[in-house]
C-alpha cells in the first residue's frame, strides 16, 4: 500500500532539509531520539529505533529518499521507502509531501503515525 502526505511549516526548504538529516535537530522537531546520517547509503534510526533505514536519494534542499521500516514490520516484509519533496512557497513557509510506497497492507496506521509524531511536533519546533 502507498499514500501520499502533505504539510506546510514556517521555514525554509534548506532548514528542513538539514534538521532532517541532523541527529539532534531530528530528535528535537520530532521528540524521539534519532541517530541520522546526512550522505547516501548512511543508515537512520528515528524514536529510540522504532524506524529506521537508509539514505537512498538525497537532493540538498528539495528531496530526500530513505527506505524505511519499523518494528512492526515481519521480517520477511520488505523495507518500505519514503519521498520527501521539499517547496519553498512565497510566505516564507515551505510545503513538505511525503510519499510513502511499499508498505504492509496492514500499514494504514502510519498515516496517523506521520501526522502525530512528525507534523505536528514539527509544526511546534518551527514555530
Amino acid at each position: 500500500m502507498q499514500f501520499t502526505l502533505k504539510s506546510t511549516f514556517n521555514t525554509t526548504a534548506k532548514e528542513l532539509y538539514l534538521s532532517w538529516l541532523n541527529s539532534e535537530n531530528h530528535s528535537k522537531m520530532t521528540g524521539g531520539l534519532a541517530e541520522c546520517s546526512d550522505s547516501v547509503g548512511g543508515s537512520f534510526t528515528a524514536w529510540d529505533g522504532y524506524i529506521w533505514g537508509k539514505n537512498i536519494e538525497l537532493e540538498p534542499f528539495h528531496r530526500i529518499v530513505q527506505s524505511w521500516r519499523t518494528t512492526q514490520f515481519n521480517d520477511n516484509e520488505k523495507d518500505s521507502q519514503i519521498e520527501i519533496l521539499l517547496k519553498e512557497l512565497n510566505d516564507g513557509q515551505t510545503e513538505l509531501t511525503l510519499i510513502h510506497t511499499n508498505l504492509p497492507e496492514s500499514g494504514e496506521h502510519y498515516k496517523k503515525g506521520w501526522e502525530d509524531h512528525y507534523f505536528e511536533p514539527m509544526k511546534a519546533f518551527f514555530g
